[in-house]
């Protein structure tokens, strides 16, 4: 079944794609600007101090295996949409191995130089320029993990982008997605405050009408596998330059989700539920 999809999806690969070329011009004019902790890309980088640790401890409540100093040590992560490294890099230094996509040949060789300078990141991260679609085929559930952050409002088929992710990752693989919610509120502060009043990101970077509603997002998922895990709202505050977690998801907003095991195989979760169930019934089947 995958390997038909897989020639479906490549037999109209080259006409249709994923990647949004205007998105693309966007992107192009900033790609020397990554590692500028103070310039465009100054949200992104203060996002690490909640989203590593979101991505982190999902991860090791998951698993039976830690590793001290390296707890993401022997999970194979993709970054998709990868940019200058951003992500990349702190999850390669708590051990992960990790293969960083993006479209764009200029995000790709910013990223490349930056991970250069420090030997440990150079051996643990692969980067490639490529659309997420074009290595599906050589990546057939490959990864443990993958990471799409602040990307699928900026794709151009979110259905086909969401089956390309089930596909290379692995049967129990993790999603996590942090994305903008589509509302009033997203609009104001996300465009007319963000990009026209105080500039944290450059004018024109966000288009209202991509925005992915939480409820579309994680109906997409459940039609290709996935069993979301968790939802939680994000505020960006300007003034201090820093993120928080929220209730509310009606701005931006982090996922988790799992791809289910092969069919007919039970997850050590579901094991336990059911031993627990069983234990519940001998109870009450005492209590009678």
């Amino acid at each position: 079944l995958f390997r038909l999809t897989m020639k479906r999806l490549g037999n109209f690969s080259t006409s249709h794609s994923s990647v949004d070329s205007k998105e693309m011009k966007k992107f192009q004019l900033l790609a020397h600007k990554w590692w500028d902790e103070e310039g465009e890309y100054s949200a992104l980088h203060s996002m690490n101090d909640i989203r590593v640790p979101f991505i982190r401890d999902a991860l090791l409540n998951m698993s039976r295996n830690h590793y001290l100093g390296n707890p993401l040590s022997g999970v194979k992560i993709l970054d998709v949409g990868c940019g200058g490294g951003l992500l990349s890099e702190p999850l390669a230094r708590l051990g992960a191995s990790v293969t960083g996509i993006d479209p764009l040949e200029d995000n790709v060789r910013t990223a490349d130089r930056h991970k250069s300078f420090d030997p440990v990141l150079d051996k643990r991260i692969q980067y490639k320029s490529c659309s997420l679609e074009e290595i599906v085929e050589e990546s057939m559930e490959t990864f443990d993990v993958i990471v799409a952050s602040e990307v699928v409002e900026h794709v151009a088929d979110l259905e086909m982008f969401i089956n390309c992710c089930s596909q290379v990752l692995k049967p129990e693989g993790s999603l996590f997605i942090t994305t903008i919610n589509k509302t009033q509120l997203s609009y104001v502060l996300g465009i007319v405050v963000a990009e026209k009043i105080i500039g944290i990101v450059p004018e024109g970077t966000h288009d209202w009408e991509k925005f992915v509603p939480p409820e579309e997002l994680e109906r997409l998922l459940e039609s290709n596998g996935f069993s979301v895990k968790a939802v939680n709202g994000m505020l960006y505050n300007p003034l201090s330059g820093s993120w928080s977690w929220m209730e509310s998801t009606s701005i931006n907003y982090a996922m988790h989700a799992v791809k289910s095991g092969p069919q007919g195989q039970s997850s050590p979760t579901d094991d336990l539920s059911e031993m627990e169930s069983e234990k519940r019934s001998a109870a009450a089947g005492t209590a009678v």
